[in-house]
């Protein structure tokens, strides 16, 4: 940060001056009892010490002005645009393969490939109906794009939830500024799932939102969401299918269900056609989507536009289907299965940050900088064995926010992800999204798995 803050924030700095230190963490002890007492946890796979645990919120929020989220909000449609572009046409005529922008191993021997889905379009075309984009800021114009979540993104029960934290606990600071609303998003998200309910779909289309269930480390929001769209939520075993259609058990019977809201992975959703242990997902979906009589949001088969190799074509994706270049470019990546690339970075492990192309959550990065000459040599082992699972990106100058940490107030790494919803009446997004922040001094990982927290993320309304 400079010495100097940006105009967005200069109300905010004001009263950062003005106001002592222990107030602040008196309101952010406050936050942590707020968000202890609603529920909101999530589960660290694996971690034996703590099954559930608070995401950090900082009470300082992260600002962008109307200018800088009008930029991005143009970026972002035409991202999103592209991306379903994109999915529509390796699952139909692939175009894009034949042309040579896109190699064809690439797209077909990918694990999330999903070859049910080869000529099956969903309703209106639409595959990502729901897209959660992470973005970082390098510059003070220059924001790109680190990685797509298209497949079931989560994080905007936080995103809802944060905002109201603080107009609780600092109303004298949200007073003194005109901020954008995003508690319209549940009633958006729903709006848009409506619009997508297949043509045969007679009078207000049902909508449900299928949940793994409590064990889930996303149950929360599945919860949290269903409840404020008023809908159902539901378990693979609250679901059956008959005559192609898809019904929800209930006491006076079963009731038609037009578009299923999963948050379920494809490999779990249909035991006939995918996992056959699954207990999950519902036996017979996929005939129940094939036939039309079902949307599922967001798509079966969207999962290989998180790939992180594809990812890395995304601004000759953008230009394929636009015909314009990418508003907002990719983080520079090496794609380890080209050789070139692959002697590379093995020569410069100790500067770069290698990622799996499948990977999520920020589990099984390797941060160069930051890693063991141990670890280096192991990771490197692991790329040299697998050179196509691996991608790698230059260690970013990201920018940094003004959080209260326990010594007081210091700059930390933040990212953004904002949440695009994709209907029939076109692209909408709410002004803001999720602020992650990297808690952890010089950490670049925001993600909530690895210790990283949130924040209310603020755009300026004119």
């Amino acid at each position: 940060m400079g010495t100097e803050p940006r105009h967005a924030y200069a109300a905010l700095g004001a009263w950062l001056a003005e106001t002592p230190e222990a107030y602040l963490q008196t309101r952010r002890a406050q936050a942590e009892l707020f968000f202890r007492r609603i529920g909101i946890t999530f589960a660290v796979y694996g971690d034996a010490q703590a099954d559930e645990r608070l995401i950090p919120f900082d009470i300082i929020p992260r600002i962008l002005s109307a200018d800088e989220w009008a930029g991005l909000e143009r970026g972002l449609v035409q991202r999103v645009t592209a991306l379903n572009a994109f999915l529509n046409d390796i699952y139909g005529p692939r175009e894009i393969i034949r042309a040579g922008i896109v190699p064809e191993e690439l797209v077909l021997r990918n694990p999330q490939f999903c070859l049910p889905a080869i000529g099956r379009a969903p309703p209106h075309g639409i595959y990502t109906h729901i897209a959660g984009i992470d973005i970082v800021r390098t510059g003070p114009d220059n924001f790109h794009v680190l990685e797509d979540n298209v497949r079931t993104p989560s994080g905007v029960s936080y995103m809802l939830e944060n905002r109201e934290v603080m107009l609780r606990l600092l109303p004298e600071l949200t007073d003194r500024h005109r901020i954008a609303p995003v508690e319209t998003y549940p009633e958006l998200l729903l709006s848009t799932l409506q619009s997508v309910a297949p043509p045969r779909c007679r009078g207000e289309p049902t909508v449900a939102l299928l949940t793994p269930g409590f064990h889930n480390s996303a149950y929360y929001e599945h919860s949290f969401l269903a409840d404020k769209m008023g809908i159902e939520l539901v378990e693979g075993t609250d679901l059956l299918v008959q005559g192609d259609v898809l019904y929800m058990r209930t006491t006076e019977g079963p009731q038609r269900i037009d578009v299923l809201y999963r948050r379920v992975d494809d490999a779990y959703l249909d035991p006939l056609v995918f996992r056959p242990e699954s207990t999950l997902g519902v036996p017979a979906l996929m005939s129940a989507f094939a036939t039309g009589n079902l949307t599922i949001a967001n798509a079966v088969g969207t999962g290989i536009a998180d790939d992180k190799a594809v990812y890395s074509y995304m601004p000759d994706i953008v230009r394929f289907y636009s015909g314009e270049d990418a508003i907002l470019q990719n983080v520079q990546t090496w794609r380890c299965r080209e050789p070139e690339a692959l002697a590379y970075v093995l020569d410069h492990l100790d500067e770069l940050v290698v990622k799996q192309v499948d990977g999520s959550g920020g589990y099984g990065m390797l941060v160069g900088p930051h890693a063991t000459r141990t670890q280096i040599d192991d990771y490197a082992a692991r790329i040299r064995a697998q050179p196509d699972g691996f991608i790698a990106q230059p260690t970013l100058a990201l920018s940094t926010c003004p959080t209260l940490v326990d010594q007081g107030i210091a700059p930390r790494h933040v990212d953004l992800r904002p949440f695009v919803l994709t209907g029939a009446h076109g692209v909408r997004i709410v002004p803001g999204g999720l602020t992650r922040v990297a808690l952890k001094q010089g950490s670049l990982v925001v993600n909530s798995s690895q210790g990283g927290g949130t924040k209310d993320t603020w755009v300026l309304d004119g």
